[in-house]
């Protein structure tokens, strides 16, 4: 049975996503609850014990927590030494990806499942490059990496498709950043399906919300009336303000809003209500939310995972009856041979046993049986 895990490592909170044969067959907007529980969110931590043995999401009561590695589109990214090892942050990405691993395979049964890792749309090359090689070290060649937009689009697709061929505008809340990316949809789509340039700003996003609300309640109230405005008017606020880079985002592709088919929205920060409300508002188009946008890109991921590893069965099976009729051929073959020279041996002619092995099987043995061959 094909079984696909999906990770995705944010710079707040990890998750861990399966997806296993028919989950993603359901009727669009029916997977059952149980297939969403599939997914499972910690905290984006690494800790190591004296033995070196990493642990992700753990926060222990003494000793330090590493945070703050997962993202390598900051100037400055995180580094740490374990024993006698300087670790950089690709290679604690791959350390992390390691214990999910290790951890679904040992606790969910996701043994021989195949895996892909998500990563930002904004990474270069080189970055990308920088995860590869820190996987490859550790031997975790078989991991695969895919861009966050195209692993929710891939979420889409199950959950609302099938789609007509068009575009869809990731809004990726997270909880230290917001991602804005464009993506084609349907079928046809290319095999790099994002349009245009990816934009990230930390300026949105959990964190930054949070210092909003912080400092708006420099003066000791609480923050459901701060300075006369509600936090979810602030909120609505805030999120309207990231309208400026959506905008942004579609000049650089050269299209308009008119061009875009959905907004999809994903991440931890966009479970309020007035992120879609705004959204939907603001936009003019259709504004899809998964129940747990924390997970929608982990699940997509997993759905690509579980479809390549389906793919990887159906070419496997296929190789095995290629070789099975190709035996079965050269039986037949090695069969005739040996007909041909005991019908020969018996006085038949050649051009006798020619005639006689183009007939239907039934009468040659017919025939063989009369010669007192058979």
């Amino acid at each position: 049975m094909a079984v696909g895990l999906g990770l995705s490592i944010g710079t707040v909170n990890t998750v861990s996503a399966l997806a296993e044969e028919g989950s993603a067959k359901a009727p669009p907007g029916r997977r059952s609850a149980a297939e969403r529980s599939l997914a499972i969110t910690r905290r984006t931590t690494l800790t190591f014990d004296s033995t070196g043995m990493a642990r992700v999401g753990m926060i222990p009561r003494h000793g330090r927590a590493i945070t703050e590695f997962a993202d390598l589109s900051q100037p400055k990214t995180k580094q740490a030494r374990v024993g006698h090892r300087a670790l950089t942050a690709a290679d604690l990405i791959a350390v992390a990806t390691e214990c999910l691993i290790t951890e679904a395979r040992r606790d969910r049964g996701a043994v021989g499942a195949r895996v892909m890792l998500t990563h930002p749309a904004c990474y270069t090359e080189g970055r990308v490059g920088e995860v590869r090689a820190a996987l490859d070290a550790i031997g975790l060649s078989h991991v695969e990496l895919v861009a966050e937009p195209v692993a929710a689009a891939t979420w889409l697709e199950v959950e609302r498709g099938p789609l007509m061929p068009g575009l869809a505008l990731v809004y990726d809340l997270g909880g230290a950043s917001l991602d804005i990316t464009l993506v084609r949809v349907g079928a046809g789509r290319p095999r790099n399906p994002i349009v245009g340039v990816p934009i990230r700003s930390t300026d949105f996003g959990g964190r930054a919300f949070g210092a909003l609300v912080a400092a708006r309640a420099g003066n000791g109230t609480a923050p459901a009336a701060i300075s006369g405005v509600t936090a979810d008017e602030l909120r609505t606020i805030h999120i309207r303000s990231s309208l400026q880079l959506v905008y942004r985002c579609l000049r650089m592709a050269d299209v308009t809003m008119a061009d875009v088919d959905c907004v999809l929205v994903v991440g931890g920060a966009a479970r309020p209500v007035e992120v879609a409300q705004v959204l939907a508002d603001e936009l003019a188009r259709p504004v899809i939310t998964a129940p747990d946008p924390e997970r929608t890109i982990a699940d997509g991921a997993a759905i690509l995972a579980r479809r390549a590893a389906a793919t990887d069965e159906d070419a496997t099976g296929h190789h095995r009856r290629r070789r099975a009729t190709t035996r079965a051929l050269l039986l037949s073959r090695r069969t005739r041979r040996r007909l041909t020279r005991v019908a020969i041996a018996a006085g038949m002619s050649a051009a006798g046993v020619a005639l006689a092995l183009a007939l239907p099987a039934d009468t040659v043995v017919a025939g063989l049986s009369q010669l007192g061959l058979r």
